[in-house]
């Protein structure tokens, strides 16, 4: 038995890998430290060729960085959950549509034209539409940190120290976090993956899972990360930052927003909820505060309107608050199911995501709101998810999606895309005229399975040009 690992203390990697030889049959194990990992078992005709066969795995494992290892000797990843006292609201209640019991604490929410997400703490997450049909629902291993989306790609981030991209029909690892960082919070743009840890770091990652920089903050427990095309905005217990996505160099740093325990952008500024029981609206440009909207408890989600018109926050009494842009507090009302760990705003809606699990859907038109403060509201409708609702979990199977995705089928204007090595980074490339020397962005496994079919080129099947091929091999994986 051989037992190889590879953990490296600024990327991604914390991974192990054994080969076992008995008699003619080979045993291979792999996966994350400190987890039981998956087991493949190929039988050989003759003892030397299993024999010849393990060392081979062996060679291509060491040239990439694996070392033998004792088991055991490297723990699994801190995880810290988040949790705080939540009390109840003392306001009127806020005009609830709908709500729907997730099963545990959840923090993860994301909501688009077509549905909304919500990823708890046990590793669910479902889509529920906006009249309230929960419509599916994965697996994750672990718990969900956070939901984000890049373009038309939706992201979960977990407890197990992944990044799953859930756009397709099953859950693919994505991106793959140092053990050593204890994730609070994530973001995404355009590919690069902002990370925010209990240490007060930020880490930065970019679309081919490799690691960029790193930068430590004044402060720790970095609750808030928020990523545009030019900057990374990072939140922790004595302020916020700016740091260029390109390089991690400091532009600003603002410490009056400090205890910061959630963090929001617009176009042109970010708002950080405390603990202080105030959101601090501070400009991208040079940090100076703009506004600063005072709640009665300590903020733990915040989000805005469009175009930052309004401005909403959710405190550990479980309530929330709307304030106008200026800073002048609009209304205040009670949630009726926990504190709000994040929200977002939708179409005069406010979806929130609480301490006992439920996501919930707000009336927050100026009618509803108005009404709810004379003491009249719906009564909620409460969202029942099918017993017959398959739970997707993540797949570990690649070569057969893509060799359906990936073959030449002959016909149409297809384009050429290879797997190539540069160094020690493995990349998707497309070399068809008209490209330049564009990258494509797949996930590290999805690259490395699929190495030998990309090798030599393959034509994506149908007309439609790249984009098409691009975004029909990701649906399908």
């Amino acid at each position: 038995m051989t037992y190889l690992e590879l953990s490296e203390d600024g990327g991604g990697a914390h991974k192990f890998y054994e080969v076992t030889v008995a008699g003619t049959q080979v045993t291979i194990t792999y996966g994350r430290i400190g987890e039981s990992g998956q087991t493949k078992v190929t039988a050989f005709p003759t003892e030397a060729k299993a024999q010849a066969a393990a060392a081979k795995k062996i060679g291509e494992k060491t040239r990439k960085g694996y070392a033998p290892a004792l088991r055991g000797v490297r723990q699994r990843r801190a995880v810290t959950r988040r949790a705080i006292a939540s009390t109840r609201s003392t306001a009127q209640q806020a005009p609830v549509l709908w709500r729907f019991d997730s099963g545990a604490a959840a923090f993860g929410i994301f909501v688009d034209g077509e549905r909304c997400w919500v990823g708890n703490q046990r590793g669910d997450v479902y889509t529920v539409t906006h009249s309230g049909t929960v419509t599916g629902r994965f697996r994750l291993p672990d718990g969900v940190k956070c939901i984000v989306a890049d373009d038309f790609w939706i992201y979960a981030g977990c407890d197990d120290g992944r990044v799953y991209d859930l756009s397709g029909k099953v859950p693919r690892s994505a991106y793959e976090i140092a053990a050593d960082v204890d994730i609070y919070w994530l973001d995404i743009h355009d590919g690069v993956l902002g990370v925010s840890d209990r240490a007060g770091r930020i880490t930065t990652i970019d679309y081919e899972d490799e690691f960029q920089w790193a930068r430590t903050g004044a402060g720790d427990s970095a609750w808030m990360v928020r990523c545009d095309g030019d900057a990374v905005y990072h939140g922790h217990s004595r302020g916020v930052a700016r740091y260029d996505t390109s390089d991690g160099t400091l532009v600003w740093e603002n410490k009056l927003a400090g205890d910061v325990l959630f963090g929001w952008q617009e176009e042109r500024s970010v708002y950080a909820g405390t603990a202080r029981r105030t959101v601090h609206r501070l400009a991208k440009s040079d940090g100076r505060v703009e506004a600063v909207y005072q709640c009665d408890g300590a903020v733990y989600s915040c989000a805005t309107s469009p175009g930052g018109r309004h401005v909403f926050a959710g405190d550990n009494h479980s309530s929330v608050y709307c304030f106008d842009a200026s800073g002048e507090r609009l209304w205040k009302l009670a949630t009726g199911c926990g504190s709000a760990f994040s929200m977002q705003f939708l179409d005069d809606r406010l979806y929130i995501v609480t301490t006992d699990g439920s996501l919930v859907c707000i009336d927050a038109s100026e009618a509803a709101i108005a009404a709810a403060r004379a003491g009249s509201v719906p009564q909620p409708m409460d969202v029942k998810a099918a017993a017959s609702l398959e739970a997707v979990e993540p797949s570990t199977t690649l070569e057969t999606v893509l060799e359906r995705v990936l073959e030449t089928d002959g016909a149409g204007d297809g384009v050429v895309v290879e797997c190539v090595k540069e160094g020690e980074r493995l990349r998707v490339r497309v070399v068809s005229p008209g490209y330049e020397s564009w990258n494509v962005q797949f996930p590290k496994t999805v690259r490395e399975a699929g190495a030998r079919y990309l090798v030599d080129g393959v034509r994506s099947a149908g007309r439609g040009g790249f984009y098409r091929a691009y975004g029909e091999i990701r649906r399908l994986l």
